[in-house]
């Protein structure tokens, strides 16, 4: 390998460790290795094999290179561009993970319809097939069609996939009705902090489950004489957490109720999914649920998915900052309404069209258009709360939206670590963000955004934001390593660009 070569992956090598906050003894450590070995690695003097880079990105949850590619994918993105016109919702992520997870209840045939063509679907399909269920994307590439083996093989499951990814601890509901004991290797996905599962550990042990964790796994066993007796009361109102429940009581031969139950967009999507198997779910949409389980589900299903509101939210964002006018369709509101009263208080000028149902037949859906606003920042604080308030995942659109408005906005996102100290990745572009603490933020506003060249952040929605920052500075700016975008997002940077963006998707080597 050219020495330019081993330079050049090495500085990658060496952004993804800095962006991810490890020391290269750190990564040493993930890596069996000395840290004079990374420092050699990271200055382009060391011969790496490509096991080696693998195992490097997996360390880091970073796509060092992709086998089939020329290497990481990076944006270049020409900002200062207008939008206009009309783009499409995609379906939800989030809804669309917890429903693959939940096909695991079936025995008969899955239909999933518009699936988001998303890597943290792919990381799920990859954990799926290995395991022998068979998928296959049907109706070209479009909808995604299911079907389970008779029996799961547990034992072969592909845990580099599985680590890639924090949907696969949804696995545990539907799995303790199907086998006695196994193993799952621990959750990956964003770089959000520390989150404990134990929430997930109190509501499964009312059915039976018990875990323990050592090496990297968590190893389950399954006792069938446990079953609720009372209702479960959930410790965190969490949508993982609740979706774990509800998959666990979905097969228990009797009544559950789940109380502190997230009533969120992907839990509401799974219970509709439910009952399309055939399990009654009462009280969707409240925080108590009361499911009717049955013990054994072998049916053909056919379930569409909504829409995603938080990728309704990222493109409004991407309007308001670039100071557009956008329509943007099929965007489900009674999930974005308290976004959208709280932007209303802010000065954004916007209208919205006659609510329409979704494919699943009961998400209410609106076309909204946004139009260029002289902001205000808001007079109370940007912070989330369990649906119906703001959307934990929307708010780092906040402070990008925080950055054109006129005055001060404080941002708390209390739900994870670390995830606002990526929000001042916007201060390299122009931004005048100050950290407070690990939680909370200060925006100044406006902002004139310049182009910069940085590294992806290792958040998804902070990742976005500075997406979105890019497209209102004016000049070239480059996003590398954009992978953990291309988590959530169904190519976006096509889709910005029908629209009128300007972004370039390239790669180094």
């Amino acid at each position: 390998m050219a020495d330019d070569y081993l330079v050049r992956i090495g500085k990658l090598i060496r952004d993804a460790r800095q962006h991810r906050g490890w020391t290269q003894t750190q990564l040493a450590d993930a890596l069996g290795t000395s840290q004079s070995a990374v420092n050699r690695i990271e200055r382009g003097n060391q011969n790496i094999s490509l096991e080696m880079i693998a195992r490097i990105g997996e360390a880091l949850d970073s796509e060092i290179v992709s086998l089939g590619y020329a290497g990481p994918m990076h944006l270049r993105v020409v900002g200062g561009r207008r939008l206009s016109g009309a783009i499409d919702v995609k379906t939800s992520k989030n809804a669309c993970v917890a429903l693959l997870c939940g096909s695991l209840l079936n025995k008969g045939r899955t239909v999933l319809r518009r699936v988001a063509r998303i890597e943290e679907v792919f990381r799920l399909l990859e954990v799926l097939n290995s395991i022998g269920v068979r998928t296959r994307w049907i109706n070209d590439g479009v909808d995604l069609e299911i079907v389970p083996p008779a029996q799961l093989d547990l034992d072969a499951i592909d845990a580099d996939a599985a680590r890639r990814t924090r949907s696969i601890i949804m696995f545990l509901g539907p799995l303790l009705h199907r086998v006695e004991s196994f193993r799952l290797p621990y959750a990956g996905g964003c770089d959000l902090g520390t989150r404990t599962i134990e929430p997930h550990m109190i509501a499964l042990r009312r059915f039976g489950l018990d875990i323990t964790a050592t090496e990297g796994l968590y190893h389950a066993q399954v006792e069938r004489t446990t079953v609720p007796d009372r209702p479960i009361v959930l410790t965190e109102r969490g949508d993982t957490v609740t979706e774990n429940a509800l998959l666990a009581a979905a097969r228990h031969d009797g009544v559950t109720v789940i109380r502190n139950a997230s009533s969120n967009y992907m839990v509401q999507d799974l219970c509709f999914f439910l009952e399309a198997l055939g399990v009654r779910v009462d009280g969707v949409g409240t925080t108590t649920l009361t499911v009717h389980g049955v013990p054994t589900i072998d049916v053909d299903v056919d379930y569409s998915p909504s829409e995603d509101p938080v990728e309704a939210m990222s493109l409004l964002a991407a309007a308001v900052v670039t100071e557009s006018e956008l329509t943007i369709r099929r965007v489900p509101i009674e999930f974005l309404e308290i976004e959208l009263a709280v932007l209303e208080e802010m000065g954004l000028d916007h209208d919205r069209s006659s609510e329409y149902t979704a494919d699943n037949g009961r998400t209410r859906l609106v076309d909204l258009t946004v139009r260029p606003s002289k902001l205000e920042a808001p007079i109370d604080k940007i912070h989330p709360m369990p649906f119906p308030g703001l959307n934990i995942d929307n708010v780092p659109f906040f402070a990008a939206i925080a950055a054109v408005a006129q005055g001060q906005t404080l941002i708390h996102d209390w739900v994870y670590d670390n995830r606002a100290i990526y929000l001042t990745d916007l201060n390299r572009l122009g931004g005048r963000l100050q950290l407070l603490d690990p939680h909370r933020v200060l925006v100044e506003g406006p902002t004139r955004w310049r182009a910069a060249e940085m590294m992806c952040p290792p958040a998804l929605r902070p990742a976005v934001v500075v997406l979105l920052a890019m497209m209102a500075a004016e000049g070239t700016s480059v996003l590398r390593n954009v992978y953990v975008i291309n988590r959530g997002y169904e190519e976006l940077a096509e889709r910005l660009n029908s629209v009128g963006a300007q972004i370039e998707i390239f790669r180094d080597i």
